[in-house]
């Protein structure tokens, strides 16, 4: 019986010729060929909300977040996961990432092990009916991947693939199943290119709507950045005098006060309450919005 292709490693007719054209025609090529992938993602909101959703039901009963990849899909999570903490200033265990190799492997291919589905088994051991893992494979079949799936489905934690394959052999190991079908790749079998791109957005669209689900933003504004540098610290300044329509000076000022901590800061100047006030709201409720919600109500 002969072996059936996924669609991410075919040819793709629309880019044949890209090695007679020139530069300009080939970063056009490029980029025709991204815009698709994006698109594709759009197919791929109803699951990918699912997602969240149940995602943030494990979360608010102390689950963490882990991905599971390989190659490319795999650096990606990488990615995505490192970036969580400075972002919305949660504990980095709230996401981590497993690579096949580890971290050695994320730098150097030649000891990626994406084909050990025992080494994905073993690296899903630590999760429980609280977590969520998610398995991010551009063909839908890499061993590495089910070895995790597997084991993660017998924990009770939630399972979730997210594949450029709509037919992928995985798909039975997951509950959710989050599929950009990106097609061809300019490049036969280059899945860093579109699967790339629509793994790029789903992650991203996925982490930031459970943040933000989570209470970790107000408005669009990123109220738990971690300021490690002056950019950022000015960043967080801004961003109070955005929120609250205060001066710069008085919003510097509360953020001194508050030790950095940019919700606390901003409940404060939102209500004018004392900082063991704006420390105790943030304790029981999740979000700023929620916090000064609360304390209005209490008044």
């Amino acid at each position: 019986m002969p072996q059936v292709v996924p669609p991410t490693e075919r040819r793709n007719p629309r880019t044949a010729d890209i090695d007679t054209l020139e530069s300009r025609e080939v970063l056009r090529l490029l980029q025709e060929e991204d815009a698709r992938a994006v698109e594709a993602v759009g197919a791929a909101i109803d699951p990918l909300a699912q997602a969240v959703d149940e995602a943030h039901l494990r979360l608010s009963r102390g689950g963490t977040v882990h991905y599971f990849g390989a190659g490319a899909s795999g650096r990606l999570a990488v990615l995505d996961a490192t970036e969580i903490t400075p972002t919305f200033g949660v504990a980095r265990e709230l996401f981590t990432a497993h690579f096949a190799g580890g971290p050695a492997a994320v730098g150097d291919s030649s000891v990626d092990r994406e084909d050990s589905e025992e080494l994905g088994a073993a690296d899903a051991e630590v999760l429980d009916e609280t977590s969520v893992a998610i398995g991010i494979t551009a063909s839908g079949s890499t061993p590495y991947v089910a070895g995790a799936l597997r084991v993660a489905r017998s924990a009770g934690a939630l399972t979730v693939l997210v594949t450029c394959v709509p037919d992928a052999p995985l798909r039975e190991l997951a509950e959710i199943t989050v599929v950009a079908a990106t097609g061809p790749e300019a490049l036969t079998g280059s899945t860093r290119l579109k699967a790339g791109t629509a793994t790029k957005v789903i992650l991203n669209a996925f982490s930031t709507a459970l943040m933000i689900k989570s209470g970790r933003t107000y408005g669009n504004l990123m109220v738990g950045l971690v300021a490690t540098n002056g950019k950022l610290a000015e960043r967080a300044v801004r961003l109070l005098v955005e929120a609250t329509g205060e001066d710069e000076a008085s919003c510097r000022a509360v953020l001194t006060d508050a030790g950095g901590n940019i919700p606390e800061a901003l409940v404060r100047l939102l209500t004018g309450c004392s900082p063991d006030q704006a420390r105790s709201a943030l304790e029981r409720h999740p979000g700023v919005r929620a916090a000064v919600a609360a304390l209005a109500g209490a008044r």
